[in-house]
């Protein structure tokens, strides 16, 4: 049981929440807030003083004052006009984590929604009923209220929900929490719908999967450096140490890791580590050039193109961990009376945050694909052309690349920034969105796409480990190799392919390969 008091969710509570779907409680603490924040509420319905959202209109509409009888009124149409979204559903993870930051959101007490609204979202979260939620329609500034809305809308018997795999009504839903649909109170429309959580659920999936996909970037650059006997000197601590930035030196440790013991990365001088002695086995096929003295950039700079994102991650943690802890609605009011309106639900910071995740994910592809094609086109290092024997007849791995390359190219398109546009709402009185939406699930396509990469890659590094002596590898190393080959075997004709790509991206998503490794 996970304990709610909208100050204190760490990232690990949160996917624990999320993907483990553990249950959530709201503490003594947090319901004493909520209780405050909503008796101000009624005092100021009580004496008809004129606050935003509550006796007003919204947005462009502020200006009209509303009846105190049509209150009520008021907040429900709130939230079924502004479900207009569009698109394929949310998935449940992006779901749930909206309803969870949702709930911690308001549980700050600065929101004046009462504790019975709320434990409508948190019966929902228990029983893991998930509101239907399209993926399009928000532009991240007044929030994320469109997606909102479809999760509030269950509250009112609107819309559909999933359950246990169940497209189901949302009355179904409602009984399955032994509730009816739910009254609002004035202020409580605007409550649930004005915020960041659409953003901040999908930069938080970002954030879990991103670090995944890094150390698997980790795992198959160093498969690489020893299929394609790479130096080990660009991974010198002291190297490092002279350009101290912290994700180059995390990567390098990490590659450093992964790397030791092996026989098969050279040094400086071009001889292997570990001999036993100067002679080796041809097996190896070394026929690597004595004079080269570095790599290409793709093995090289490894440390310093994936620390980058390391960096990028850490800051996006950091970013969330912020948010998810925030109140994010308009106005918000506090229980010595005092009500701001402000623009805490603009999603700037979310935006630019995400961008810049986007794009260092993507270059994490980039990477990957440059080794790809290393590890394909590496006669001099002794392996055969597109690896595969009898190349002519078999093209091998030559086309993985081509799917490699397609998935990159994509990624630079997507890459364009969502932070740096605005299209005017609200007729001119809401004259810059964030568009924050729009950079959050960027930023996973974006993932997915690296995902792919990243398994081709693999695919391509254990074919050429193949031609090595596998009892060279260094031991994380031999272990990457070896569940890789459990899931797909050596390639010694062609086959059909696509099959093996799906595995193996699977295995990258989920972290197969590299747990308990890295």
């Amino acid at each position: 049981m996970i304990e709610l008091d909208g100050n204190n969710l760490t990232l690990d509570q949160a996917e624990r929440v999320i993907i483990a779907q553990h249950p959530v409680i709201i503490t003594a603490a947090g319901r004493c807030c909520v209780d405050k924040s909503a008796t101000m509420v009624e005092k100021i319905v009580t004496t008809r003083r004129p606050a935003y959202g509550i006796n007003t209109g919204c947005g462009k509409l502020s200006d009209r004052a509303i009846p105190v009888d049509n209150l009520g009124r008021l907040q429900r149409n709130i939230i079924l006009s502004h479900s207009t979204g569009v698109g394929e559903p949310l998935p449940t993870e992006a779901v749930r984590a909206m309803i969870l930051f949702r709930i911690n959101s308001l549980l700050k007490g600065l929101s004046g929604i009462r504790l019975t609204t709320i434990d409508y979202l948190v019966q929902l979260l228990n029983h893991k009923i998930h509101p239907l939620i399209p993926h399009q329609g928000s532009v991240g500034s007044s929030g994320d209220l469109i997606p909102l809305a479809h999760m509030a809308a269950i509250l009112l018997g609107e819309g559909e929900a999933e359950h246990n795999g169940r497209v189901i009504s949302a009355t179904e839903a409602l009984k399955l929490i032994n509730r009816s649909a739910l009254d609002l109170a004035p202020k409580e429309g605007l409550a649930l719908l004005n915020g960041t959580q659409y953003m901040s659920a999908l930069g938080f999936l970002s954030l879990l999967r991103g670090k995944r996909l890094l150390k698997n970037a980790v795992a198959v650059g160093a498969l690489v450096l020893e299929g394609l006997q790479g130096f080990t000197t660009p991974f010198d601590e002291r190297l490092h140490a002279v350009r101290p930035h912290p994700g180059q030196v995390e990567i390098a440790r990490l590659i450093r890791h992964m790397i030791n013991g092996s026989r098969l990365v050279r040094k400086i001088d071009g001889s292997f580590n570990n001999r036993s002695n100067d002679r080796y086995d041809p097996a190896e096929t070394d026929c690597c050039n004595s004079q080269e003295v570095q790599d290409a950039y793709s093995l090289r700079c490894l440390p310093q193109i994936l620390g980058p994102a390391w960096e990028a991650l850490a800051f996006l943690a950091e970013k969330i961990t912020i948010e998810i802890n925030s109140a994010t609605d308009n106005p918000l009011i506090w229980s010595d009376g005092t009500v701001i309106s402000g623009g805490n639900f603009h999603g700037q910071i979310l935006a630019l945050t995400l961008d810049m995740t986007a794009m260092a994910i993507a270059e994490i592809g980039s990477i990957a694909e440059r080794q790809t094609d290393r590890l394909l086109t590496s006669s001099d290092r002794g392996l055969p052309l597109f690896l595969v024997e009898n190349n002519g007849i078999n093209s091998g791995l030559m086309i993985a690349q081509y799917t490699a390359a397609a998935l990159v190219s994509e990624n630079k398109i997507l890459c364009h920034p969502a932070g740096v546009d605005s299209i005017p709402t609200s007729g001119g009185k809401e004259d810059h969105n964030s568009m924050g939406s729009i950079a959050a699930a960027k930023s996973l396509r974006v993932i997915e796409n690296v995902e792919r990469v990243v398994a081709i890659t693999f695919l391509c590094a254990a074919q050429a480990l193949d031609f090595r002596l596998s009892d060279r590898l260094a031991e994380p190393t031999r272990q990457v190799y070896k569940r890789i080959r459990s899931l797909v075997p050596h390639l010694a004709e062609d086959r059909f392919l696509a099959r093996d790509i799906d595995r193996l991206t699977r295995a990258v998503k989920d972290g197969e390969l590299i747990d308990g490794i890295l």
